[in-house]
């Protein structure tokens, strides 16, 4: 009996959450200031660009300080900006593309998964989706779509393949301004509650880095529980909940 008590007293004092939000900051490997990230809690996913100079330390710095890490896989934009190394393009064939992802992949150690950076024209392309799915499926990595399109094609393929798939639902920080970024953070919130989990996208701005370190702790108290972008993946070989995440057009931008 002394142990029930014990037991249910432990229960009173755990947080109850209602719902799980993953945080994915991204665009990571080029600037010294992307180290700011490191200083964020442990529970925030980092994706990190593949041949950048700072691209391999602050993966391992990350890992070592409990963080997940991903891939920010450069993806050919209609804007025609310029990718950086490792960057996929619709005019490579299949093996240049898998032998691009194949060293994106080496540079960056502990990668669990891969999100697009960019990718507006690449993600709407079938056949290069297939062959991005196809590698990430071989290095046993999810996939979480950056949503820089209404028209991709990403999940759907990532589905097609049994590769474990998600999407992003929203971007804190397209605005570093404070009013914009009270202004997304309420509405992350507003979602988890609504949708009981959500993925958002934020960058390495040191805006952006003030602002969490300032507002993360309100998670908490409205019963949201920040987790890794993994505790999100559906079960293996059901992919439904993709279907009810139509709100993620609601914040698109084309890049």
């Amino acid at each position: 009996m002394q142990y029930l008590y014990i037991f249910l007293g432990l229960l009173f004092i755990q947080p109850v959450f209602a719902a799980k939000l993953a945080i994915i900051i991204d665009d990571i490997g080029y600037r010294q200031t992307d180290e700011a990230v490191l200083s964020l809690p442990n529970t925030i996913t980092l994706s990190v660009l593949p041949h950048t100079p700072l691209g391999q330390k602050l993966a391992q710095d990350g890992h070592n300080n409990g963080h997940e890490i991903m891939l920010h896989l450069p993806m050919q934009a209609l804007n025609g900006k310029e990718l950086g190394p490792g960057g996929l393009t619709n005019d490579m064939t299949e093996q240049q593309i898998k032998q691009q992802l194949y060293y994106a992949v080496s540079s960056i150690p502990f990668a669990k998964g891969a999100n697009n950076h960019m990718g507006s024209l690449l993600t709407q392309m079938r056949d290069p989706m297939r062959w991005v799915m196809q590698s990430l499926k071989q290095n046993n990595l999810y996939f979480v779509d950056s949503m820089t399109t209404r028209f991709t094609k990403a999940a759907d393929s990532a589905q097609s393949l049994g590769v474990p798939t998600l999407k992003r639902q929203v971007f804190l920080d397209n605005d570093v301004s404070e009013v914009a970024l009270q202004r997304q953070f309420n509405l992350i919130m507003a979602m988890a509650k609504k949708d009981k989990q959500v993925i958002a996208i934020a960058h390495p701005y040191p805006e952006t880095v003030h602002f969490l370190k300032a507002n993360l702790h309100r998670l908490e108290q409205a019963g949201i529980e920040l987790v890794h972008t993994s505790h999100l993946l559906p079960p293996t070989g059901n992919n439904e909940m993709m279907a009810s995440q139509t709100s993620a057009n609601s914040n698109l931008i084309l890049k």
